[in-house]
C-alpha cells in the first residue's frame, strides 16, 4: 500500500474547468449491479448450510462459521485482490483448526487465527504470493485429499448418531460397534440430504433446469430440518447461544514451538488454498463471454493481505480461520457476478441471517449439517486429480502426501510430501537409460531422461562404440539437457561427420530445450520438424548480422539437419516443391517421433469413439492449420473445411447438403457444446466474390460462391466510410479484410437458421446449451481475432485480439 502524496501547488491548472453556464457535477451515486445482487443471494444460499457444518466439523461454536462467513465477504471481499473470490470457513481448513481446539481451546485458536492474519500481511508485503504456486500440484491436491478423507470419516459418526474421536485411526477403530449402534432418526436425515445433494442438480427436462438454479445444499438441509420438525423426531440439533456469551480471542497459551508450528501450519494452508483459488477463479472469468474485460485479473499479493485482513478480524471477533473457497467462489461466477460487491452483498445477508434467523437456524439437525461436510469432504478427493498425477508420474508423491496428511496431521503431511517431490526430482534427474543398437540402417542410440553432466561419461562411452563412417540416429527422450551434455553431443556429432559417417539427432518430443543458443543459420520453425524442411527460409548466413531474435529459443533443432547425412528431408531447405517422396518421409517421420506418443491417446479414442467439444467450421486454405491455432490434438475437434468457410443455408434451393449433414452429425450426434466459424486474411474465396461478375458459365466453384452473396451485399466498398464488421484496434487493411469479417457474421447467421442449431439454441442451460462463436485469423500476423458478444459504439460486430495475458493469471 502506497503512502498519499499531495499534489503539487500549480496542479491546479491541471484541472478539468467545466465549460461556462454548465452545472457542477454531483456526488457520485454507488450502484450495484442487478447481477451482483442475485448473486450474492445465490452465494449466501450456499455459504449459510456450510458455515454451520464446517464449525460443527472442527468442534468450535456455530456463530463461528457464520462470524467467518460475514468477515470473509465483507473484509477479505472489499481488499482482497481476487474481486469475485468468495472467501469464508473453508473445508480445508477444518482437520487444522479442529486439532488446534482440541489442543489449545476455543479461545486460544481465535488468538492464532489472528496470528496468522499478521503473518499473512507480512506475506503480502513481501510480495511473496507467486512464490507459494511453486509447491508441487500433487502435494496440493494430496493435501486436500488427505483432508477430505479426515473431515469424511469424522463426519460419518455424527451421520450415524455418534460423536467422532480425535484422529482417523481412531474413527477407524470405532466404527464397526458405531454401526452396530445406529440411531434410525439420524441415518433417515442424513439419507435424506445425501439422496438430494446427489439427484438435486441431475433433475431432468425443463423443471429441472429450473429448479436446478437452487444450491443443492439449501434444498437438502431444508428439506431434512421440514422432515425432522414434521415427524417430531428427536435427534440433536444447531444450538446457537446468545451472542452475549459469544466467546472472543484471547492471548495465546502453550508451548512456543507449538504455537509457532500452529500459526505456521494455519498460515500455510490459509494461503496456498486461498491463491489456488484466486487463479481458478481467473480461468473460471476467462471462460465468460464479455466479463475479461470488466474484471481485472487477480493481484496475488493484494489476495494475501485481504486473507490477513480478514483473518485477523475473525479471529478477534471469534470466528473460524478463513480462506478462499472454491465452491462458493464458482457459484460467484457461475451466478453471473461482475464485481466484488456481491462478495460483500452476501457477507451483510450471513450478518442480517445471524442476527434474525436464529430460531429458524436451531431447527436444523446436526445430523443433515454433518451429512453436507461429509460430501464436501469426499468430493475433495478427485479422481480427476489422481488421474493427472498418475499421467505425470507424481502419484508416490500424492499418495505419500494424503496418507501423511490422513495419520499425522496437515503439516507433517505435507512436509512429507515435499520430501518426496524432491526425492522424485533427483531420482528423476539422476536416471537417465542410454541405450545403444545397431540395425540395418544403422546405429540408433535412444537416450531416456534428463541429459545432465552426470550422465556424460556414460554418453560418451556409448557413442564412441559407433564405428566410423557409419549412419546413426541419436534419439533424445527428455525435456533437459545442460551445457556439459550439449558439448558432447556436438563434438562427437562434428568429428564423426568429419570421418564420413553421418548423424541424425532427433527429439521424440516437440520443442525440446536445451541450454544453448541456436546457430545464427538454424531455422525458426522447430516445433514442426518435418515440415518445416522443405518450407521453412533460413535467414542468410554470409550478409546478414546475427539477428538477436534467433538467440531467445534453443532445442534439439540446434544438433539436427545440418552436418552430413540424412537429417531433415534431403536438405531442400527454402522451396515449397511437393513430390510423393516428400510424403513418404513426412509419414515416416510421423512413425518414427510422434506415433510413439500419441498411440496410446489413439487407440482410446478408437475404443471410446470420438467425443469432440466443438465443430470447427473453417476454410481449405492450406495456411490455416486448425490444430496448430487452437491448440488442439485428436478427439478435440470436429472440423468441417470448404473454400471460403460457408454455412449454406437451410432449404430444398441451396442443393448442398454435405455441410449442413456435418452440422446435424456434429450437434445432434455428437453432441458438440460449441459451433465457431472461422475465416482468415487473404482469402481466395473472398477475392474471387469481389471479382465475380454477373452471368457466364456458372462452373461449380461460381455456383458453391453463392452463398457468399448475403456477405457481399453487407460489406461497405472502399469509398463508404466505417461501417460492417471490424476489428478492435485497427482499420480493415482493405475491402477483402471487410468482406472476409462480415461473411463470418454472416455464416453464423446461416448456422442459427439450420433446425438443429437452433433447438440446441433454444434448449440452453448446462446439459442442452449450444455456443457460437465467430473467429479471424490474420495468417500473416499469426493472430487470432475473436467476435465480442457486445457490439461496438456504431452497434456493428467487433473482433478483439486473443492475447495469452488475458486469460492467464
Amino acid at each position: 500500500m502506497s503512502a498519499c502524496v499531495p499534489a503539487p501547488a500549480d496542479s491546479a491548472r491541471t484541472k478539468h474547468v467545466h465549460p461556462p453556464h454548465s452545472p457542477p457535477p454531483g456526488p457520485r451515486r454507488f450502484r450495484i449491479a442487478g447481477a451482483d445482487v442475485s448473486a450474492s443471494i445465490a452465494v449466501f444460499l450456499i455459504a449459510l448450510p456450510l458455515s454451520l457444518g464446517i464449525a460443527l466439523a472442527t468442534g468450535a461454536p456455530l456463530q463461528a462459521g457464520l462470524v467467518a462467513a460475514a468477515v470473509g465477504g465483507i473484509v477479505a471481499g472489499r481488499i482482497g485482490g481476487c474481486p469475485l473470490q468468495v472467501s469464508g470457513p473453508a473445508a480445508g481448513l477444518t482437520v487444522v483448526t479442529a486439532d488446534l481446539i482440541q489442543q489449545y481451546g476455543w479461545r486460544t485458536t481465535c488468538a492464532i487465527t489472528v496470528l496468522a492474519g499478521l503473518a499473512q500481511l507480512g506475506l503480502g508485503c513481501l510480495r511473496v504470493a507467486r512464490s507459494a504456486l511453486a509447491v508441487s500440484p500433487a502435494i496440493v491436491h494430496g493435501m486436500l485429499a488427505g483432508i477430505g478423507v479426515t473431515i469424511a470419516v469424522a463426519q460419518l459418526h455424527i451421520v450415524l448418531g455418534g460423536t467422532p474421536q480425535s484422529a482417523v485411526p481412531e474413527n477407524l477403530a470405532a466404527l464397526p460397534a458405531q454401526l452396530a449402534n445406529l440411531h434410525p432418526a439420524d441415518v433417515a436425515v442424513s439419507a435424506l440430504t445425501l439422496t438430494l445433494l446427489f439427484l438435486w442438480p441431475r433433475l431432468p427436462g425443463r423443471v429441472g433446469r429450473v429448479l436446478g438454479k437452487l444450491p443443492a445444499a439449501l434444498i437438502a438441509v431444508a428439506a431434512a430440518t421440514a422432515l425432522a420438525a414434521l415427524t417430531g423426531l428427536r435427534l440433536p440439533k444447531v444450538d446457537l447461544p446468545s451472542w452475549s456469551s459469544h466467546a472472543l480471542a484471547a492471548l495465546p497459551d502453550g508451548p512456543v514451538l507449538g504455537m509457532v508450528a500452529a500459526v505456521l501450519t494455519t498460515t500455510l494452508v490459509c494461503s496456498v488454498q486461498s491463491l489456488l483459488g484466486a487463479v481458478a477463479v481467473d480461468k473460471l472469468v476467462a471462460a465468460r463471454p464479455g466479463l475479461t474485460g470488466r474484471v481485472r485479473r487477480s493481484d496475488l499479493d493484494r489476495e494475501l493481505l485481504g486473507q490477513g485482513a480478514a483473518n485477523i478480524v475473525s479471529g478477534s471477533l471469534g470466528g473460524l480461520p478463513i480462506a478462499g473457497v472454491a465452491v462458493r467462489s464458482s457459484a460467484n461466477v457461475a451466478a453471473g457476478a461482475v464485481s466484488r460487491n456481491s462478495t460483500m452483498l452476501h457477507g451483510g445477508y450471513v450478518v442480517i441471517a445471524a442476527l434474525l434467523l436464529v430460531p429458524a437456524l436451531e431447527l436444523i439437525p446436526l445430523a443433515s449439517l454433518a451429512a453436507l461436510v461429509m460430501s464436501v469432504g469426499l468430493k475433495m478427493v478427485s479422481l480427476n486429480h489422481i488421474r493427472t498425477v498418475t499421467r505425470h508420474r507424481e502419484v508416490l508423491v500424492y499418495a505419500v502426501t494424503t496418507g501423511g496428511v490422513v495419520f499425522f496431521g496437515v503439516l507433517e503431511g505435507v512436509a512429507l510430501g515435499i520430501a518426496v517431490a524432491v526425492g522424485v526430482a533427483l531420482h528423476r534427474l539422476t536416471r537417465t537409460r542410454i541405450t545403444h543398437e545397431e540395425t540395418e540402417g544403422g546405429h540408433h542410440i535412444h537416450v531416456r531422461g534428463q541429459l545432465t553432466f552426470l550422465a556424460v561419461p556414460r554418453l560418451s562411452r556409448v557413442l564412441h562404440q559407433v564405428p566410423h563412417g557409419a549412419d546413426a540416429v541419436v534419439e533424445l527422450d527428455g525435456s533437459f539437457m545442460d551445457h556439459a551434455a550439449y558439448e558432447t553431443l556436438q563434438d562427437w556429432q562434428k568429428t564423426h561427420t568429419a570421418q564420413g559417417g553421418s548423424v541424425d539427432i532427433t527429439g521424440r518430443r516437440p520443442g525440446i530445450r536445451i541450454s544453448e543458443p541456436v546457430e545464427v543459420d538454424d531455422c525458426r520453425c522447430r516445433p514442426w520438424t518435418a515440415w518445416r524442411n522443405h518450407q521453412c527460409e533460413r535467414p542468410p548466413t554470409a550478409t546478414a548480422p546475427p539477428d538477436a531474435g534467433s538467440q531467445d529459443t534453443t532445442g534439439v533443432a540446434d544438433l539436427t539437419g545440418g552436418t552430413g547425412g540424412r537429417g531433415g528431408a534431403g536438405g531442400r531447405e527454402g522451396t515449397t516443391t511437393s513430390s510423393p517422396t516428400d510424403l513418404a518421409r513426412g509419414i515416416s517421420a510421423f512413425q518414427r517421433n510422434t506415433a510413439p506418443h500419441v498411440r496410446g491417446e489413439l487407440a482410446r479414442l478408437a475404443r471410446e469413439g470420438q467425443q469432440p467439444s466443438q465443430l470447427f467450421l473453417t476454410c481449405a486454405d492450406s495456411r490455416v492449420v486448425t490444430s496448430m491455432i487452437t491448440s488442439s490434438g485428436p478427439g478435440d475437434l470436429f472440423v468441417v473445411r470448404n473454400v471460403g468457410n460457408f454455412v449454406p443455408p437451410p432449404g430444398e434451393e441451396s442443393g448442398d447438403d454435405s455441410v449442413a449433414a456435418a452440422i446435424e452429425y456434429a450437434v445432434d450426434v455428437l453432441k458438440v457444446r460449441s459451433i465457431t466459424v472461422c475465416g482468415h486474411s487473404g482469402c481466395g474465396a473472398m477475392q474471387a466474390l469481389l471479382g465475380t461478375e454477373p452471368g457466364g458459365a456458372q462452373t461449380p466453384l461460381k455456383r458453391w460462391l453463392r452463398h457468399g452473396l448475403p456477405s457481399l451485399t453487407r460489406t461497405p466498398g472502399d469509398g463508404d466510410g466505417a461501417g460492417g464488421p471490424r476489428l478492435a484496434g485497427r482499420a480493415a487493411a482493405d475491402t477483402a479484410e471487410r468482406l472476409c469479417l462480415a461473411n463470418v457474421v454472416q455464416q453464423l447467421e446461416h448456422l442459427r437458421a439450420h433446425e438443429s442449431v437452433s433447438r440446441r439454441l433454444a434448449a440452453g442451460g448446462a446439459d442442452g446449451g449450444l455456443e457460437l462463436h465467430g473467429m479471424y485469423f490474420h495468417v500473416g500476423e499469426a493472430q487470432a481475432y475473436l467476435l465480442a458478444e457486445e457490439a461496438g459504439d456504431d452497434g456493428e460486430a467487433v473482433f478483439r485480439r486473443v492475447l495469452e495475458t488475458d486469460l492467464t493469471a
